[in-house]
């Protein structure tokens, strides 16, 4: 079987193409990556940059390619110190250009074979073999011109040959070769134009069968719109039709592609724009339609400035420039708006799409292409866009910025999120379409052939045998499809039929090649979807213009109504690795710049939502505020007023507007400030829901996650800071105001679960557990802190100071009248419903803090208490022992220092048990709502304790209780923290001898209060001004505590306190001196008050000690005189 001198199946053209082109862009990513490194100061080599080197560097240059080491010793002796390191550290530039050399060798061979075998190109017919062709002639180019654009190849390739001279002996046997090619290429173009004169004709020709396919691709919006592109409603009765074009690949072939075909390829064979009328038009309509076309990357190639420089010097070419200021002119004047309208037709026509895909996902079989030309327009469109505004020739720029081309974006995104996911419905359809259709149809036209050699009628029936083994049950048993070697098939098939000696030459059976595009299609719908996303719509560029990209997500947020498409940002850096290439294996960076982009976008949305939440509850506080009970007291007033027909205030003050007024509307185009946030806020969580997780890199973000973690650290950082804490004037928030605002922000908070899947449940919990804790995870301070210190160090340190008193009637602290006034009302801060409200926001964690804080204070009182009994220790003992011997008790008593210290310290003690008290009751009400049948199970525990149960476990059980808010008859937290300060130097039973005597110094010390003015009992507060009752707690407690962690008898040492106080209060019975019996009666009512507080006393105890009667006569007296008084 001859087929002429050169058979087309020896030179195996499809192979060639194939690894060329693959080579081709992996050459360009390595040269790019090498301009980019010497453009930039940092990543330069070091040699180009070093200032001992400078003048070795522009002798090279100048030398260039030239070799000279014998006559320059002196400015070469820098370069033989540093030439192993020169090799080891260039080599890897060096040859990089050599590998340009042998693919520019490859192109010249295979383009030389293809004008020998005259091969006929048409991209409407042999597609595959066209656009290979063409695409190799334009890579060949650009890597030629991007390899001219690296300014220091020639001081990076003579460093390395002089360095290779200098340690073998000789230049590198690729060097002359190379030297002269880059000489050659300065001016790239130029020297291709004449390089390709030889190709002139086969290059034409493949373009100027473009002529049907790009200027049907080049249309104008309207013209898109009369049409109705793209539209699957716009005839009904069609929906169900496959879509079908004699031209099936070149629909979503790319319009940037095509461009650069025509633009550089009627640049090399420019001869024929001056005798065809057809190239010249292609080329004209191309010219109007950039200003600028893409290289690679993000380096572009000024078309009109370019072409006028080659042509200005080719006699009679007037015309043609002439021709380029025209279109310049129009492309300056008319193509920034023609591409505006075009993305604002494509975003609605993606969007109709997208939303019938979404609700008919079967359409997604008949209607494939619709789907990826529309990705294919849309990605043509952006990139545009991208390239033309960083690269603005004109002075006005509306028409680059375009603040919803992140709309456009996103359409893109969910017709591709909807291929991807119903992939094997697409996979179902092709099937069946390719078994039962274009298998037949193929079968037919192969039979119908009247010639066809034995080596392409083997490969039809190839085809139609893989088409008709086709079924159904191989997508359902998930078989994988692999059909890439039927495609090669048709790629060689074509390449064999192309030639001008074919004996069946494809250009006589047009039919037969449109039939079989048409069957690769189908092929790629059933086994190459992911691929045909890649070429349709990936639009990795944007790694590569990262300001832009951040700009265009910024103005997508700083827009309402664009908001709810930001998602689309973050998803496009999904995109980015698809850009890389195994020939370029360091470009790891894409990957890091994707993942930093990616987590900046995420970060940023969640940030926006966050913001737009803390103004929403900011909001909803300051509602809640207005209910609070504070507000309603000018209402009030004012009702009462006008019940009583008092005038106040002046005339014509405005009326106070009622909680609630914010919710009547008079007209439904009203907007609130808070209606706008609820929109903004839904808008961009409609984004943040849009997909569960993303994939970067192998890396997994979960947009929701972000939010999580912004909304915790706000929370936080909300709630401490309505506490409003000022460290310089102590001024807090209210405990119950502050849980409305807490309550508001939850709500709140809780109502985001409407707009986003995130389990707010897991804020809440992180961040008020946190807050019961002394610190956060940040190590911040919490309201658990403040509020702990605030009390004990503000409330608390008052009522020492006497400016403060505890009102047992009313269960509250409350100010007492002083010169110095205070700037806070404490009965505001503690009475029930205000603890109740402190003991919600703390929980039992924050509250058990807050005792053990009070603990080490009560420790510290505790431990300066033992130093006054150690002082008077010898006093004591014989006190202790004398208590019956009236006049020797008197003489002892005398003999005792700081007995006012003690009874001082006792009272503060009393005040903190007291506080701790209202805490702890406060804390059991609060979780006797919330959790009522583990309480009572907790007192049901406590309460049926066996009196012979060892310490050691009625201790856990107390601690239990305690916890819960259950008063104790000892104090966990006061034994835990009096044990913690026993003395070494000290042993146990001198330690108990110690403990023992400040219950005696304490019982003794009592009659002095009743000298004190301030002693006086009130009834109507149910205890003293100078909070001496406080004292009941006080004994009772520090004994229970003392004698458990001392192992002592409590009854007995409370026996003995009993009697030395009654003792030492009978005596003053006796006294003449009205000083010093002031206040006898009030400090009488201690002794009963100790008792009633004490579950280890009886009044039948108190009752062998003291005279019941002289207690009824005190109470008789104090509340005489307290009727007395207030008359």
């Amino acid at each position: 079987m001859s087929r002429g001198a050169l058979q087309p199946s020896q030179q195996k053209l499809a192979e060639k193409f194939t690894i060329l082109n693959d080579r081709g862009i992996g050459m360009l990513t390595r040269i790019y990556n090498i301009k980019k490194a010497c453009g930039d100061p940092k990543a330069k080599p070091s040699y180009l940059v070093d200032k001992n080197l400078e003048s070795v560097v522009k002798f090279i240059v100048r030398k260039f390619p030239a070799i000279e080491t014998r006559n320059n010793n002196q400015q070469l002796t820098q370069l033989q110190k540093e030439k192993s390191e020169i090799l080891k550290n260039l080599s890897l530039y060096y040859f990089t250009f050599v590998d340009v050399m042998e693919f520019k060798d490859n192109v010249s061979e295979l383009l030389n074979t293809i004008d020998a075998c005259q091969v006929f190109f048409d991209v409407t017919v042999n597609f595959d073999l066209t656009k290979n062709y063409l695409d190799l002639v334009v890579t060949y180019t650009t890597l030629m011109m991007l390899l001219s654009r690296i300014e220091e190849r020639k001081a990076i390739i003579g460093l390395y040959n002089y360095a290779h001279e200098m340690t073998h002996g000789a230049s590198d046997r690729e060097y002359p070769r190379l030297g002269q090619m880059i000489v050659d290429y300065e001016n790239p173009l130029k020297k291709m134009m004449e390089e390709f004169v030889p190709h002139g004709k086969s290059l034409s020709d493949a373009l100027i069968s473009l002529q049907m396919v790009y200027p049907r691709r080049n249309l104008s919006a309207d013209q898109w719109r009369n049409a109705q592109l793209l539209s699957l409603i716009s005839a009904p009765s069609t929906m169900l039709n496959p879509a079908q074009s004699d031209t099936m690949p070149c629909e979503y072939l790319s319009l940037d592609c095509m461009e650069k075909w025509i633009v550089f390829g009627f640049v090399l064979c420019h001869a024929v724009l001056n005798t065809d009328p057809a190239a010249l038009s292609l080329w004209k309509l191309a010219l109007q339609s950039s200003t600028c076309l893409c290289l690679f990357r993000d380096e572009v190639f000024h078309i009109h400035k370019a072409c006028e420089d080659l042509f200005v010097n080719i006699r009679g070419y007037n015309k043609r420039l002439n021709d380029i200021k025209e279109c310049k002119e129009q492309a300056l004047s008319q193509a920034g708006s023609m591409h505006r309208e075009r993305r604002k037709f494509l975003r609605s026509a993606l969007k109709e799409l997208a939303t019938v895909l979404s609700d008919q996902p079967g359409l997604l079989g008949p209607k494939a292409l619709f789907v990826f030309m529309a990705l294919s327009f849309a990605r043509d469109e952006i990139i545009w866009l991208l390239r033309h505004a960083d690269n603005i020739q004109k002075k006005s720029t509306d028409d680059f910025i375009d603040k919803h081309v992140a709309e456009l974006i996103f359409y893109m995104e969910e017709l591709r999120a909807h291929i991807r996911k119903y992939g094997p419905v697409m996979q179902r359809y092709y099937v069946q379409y390719l078994s039962g259709f274009d298998a037949v149809i193929l079968n037919e036209l192969v039979q119908n052939l009247s010639v066809c050699p034995e080596d392409e009628s083997i490969i039809m029936s190839s085809f139609v045998n893989t088409m008709t083994s086709l079924s159904v049950k191989q997508v359902e048993d998930g078989d994988m499809f692999d059909f890439r070697g039927m495609r090669l098939d048709w790629f060689r098939l074509q390449a064999y039929t192309s030639v001008s000696k074919a004996s069946l030459g494809i250009a006589d059976h047009r039919e037969l090649g449109k039939m079989m595009n048409t069957i690769i299609f189908h092929t790629k719908m059933v086994d190459s979807l992911v691929e045909m996303l890649v070429e349709t719509s990936d639009i990795s560029i944007f790694c590569f213009y990262s300001r832009a990209f951040e700009k265009m997500f910024q103005q997508c947020l700083e827009l309402p109504s664009q908001s709810r498409h930001s998602i689309s940002f973050p998803l496009l850096c999904t995109h980015f690795m698809s850009c890389t290439h195994e020939l370029c294996p360091e470009e790891h960076h894409i990957g890091d710049r994707s993942l930093s982009l990616c987590n900046m976008f995420l970060d940023e949305m969640a940030k926006q939502a966050r913001n737009l939440i803390t103004d929403i509850c900011t909001e909803q506080c300051t509602l809640s505020d207005q209910l609070l009970p504070k507000h309603c007291a000018k209402t009030i007033s004012q009702a009462v007023n006008k019940k009583s027909k008092k005038l106040t205030g002046k005339k014509g003050e405005p009326e106070r507007e009622k909680p609630g007024v914010e919710s009547m509307r008079k007209n439904r185009l009203l907007v609130t400030n808070l209606d706008k946030l609820h929109t903004a806020l839904s808008e961009l969580c409609f984004s943040i829901n849009y997909v569960p997780n993303m994939v970067v890199w192998e890396h997994t973000f979960t947009p929701r996650e972000y939010l999580t973690s912004h909304l915790e650290i706000r929370f936080t950082k909300s709630i401490v800071g309505m506490t409003m804490y000022n460290q310089a004037t102590q001024e807090i928030a209210k405990p119950s105001e502050l849980l409305t605002s807490v309550r508001s922000y939850m709500t709140v908070l809780q109502s985001i679960e409407n707009y986003v899947q995130i389990d707010i449940t897991r804020v809440f919990n992180n961040v008020l557990l946190q807050q019961t804790q002394h610190l956060d995870s940040h190590g911040e301070p919490t309201i658990t802190s403040l509020y702990t210190n605030w009390y004990l160090e503000t409330l608390l340190r008052q009522v020492s100071n006497g400016h403060i008193a505890y009102f047992p009637a009313m269960k509250a602290f409350v100010n007492l009248p002083t010169e110095n006034e205070l700037t806070f009302n404490a009965e505001e801060y503690s009475d029930i419903s205000e603890m109740r409200s402190l003991s919600e926001l703390l929980g039992p964690y924050g509250m058990k803090f807050l005792s053990e804080s009070l603990m080490w204070h009560i420790s510290s009182q505790v431990a300066e208490l033992k130093k006054l009994v150690v002082d008077n220790v010898e006093v004591l003992n014989q006190m202790r022992t004398s208590f019956d011997k009236p006049e020797q008790m008197a003489a002892l008593f005398k003999k005792l220092s700081s007995v006012d210290s003690v009874l001082k310290r006792m009272t503060i003690i009393g005040v903190i048990l007291s506080f701790r008290s209202l805490a702890q009751e406060a804390l059991r009400d609060v979780l006797s709502f919330h959790i009522p049948f583990l309480v009572s199970s907790v007192e049901d525990f406590k309460d049926h304790i066996p009196r012979e149960t060892d310490m050691k476990v009625a201790m856990n059980v107390y601690e239990l209780s305690s916890a819960a808010g259950l008063p104790c008859e000892i104090d966990p937290a006061l034994v835990v923290a009096l044990s913690s300060q026993k003395s070494e130097n000290i042993s146990p039973e001198e330690e108990y001898k110690i403990a023992c005597l400040l219950m005696v110094f304490v019982a003794v010390s009592m009659p002095t209060l009743a000298s004190n003015v301030m002693s006086q009992y009130s009834p109507a507060i149910e205890g003293h001004c100078n909070n001496i009752h406080c004292l009941a707690k006080a004994v009772n407690q520090i004994a229970a505590a003392l004698f458990t962690i001392h192992k002592g008898s409590i009854e007995d040492r409370l026996k003995e306190f009993l009697a030395l106080a009654s003792s030492s209060l009978l005596k003053i019975g006796q006294e003449t001196d009205k000083m010093t019996t002031r206040n006898r009666e009030s400090v009488y009512l201690l002794l009963d008050m100790i008792v009633q507080e004490s579950p280890f006393l009886t009044m039948d105890l108190l009752e062998s000690c003291f005279p019941y009667v002289l207690l009824r006569n005190a109470y008789h007296a104090v509340y005489k005189q307290s009727i007395n008084s207030s008359a």
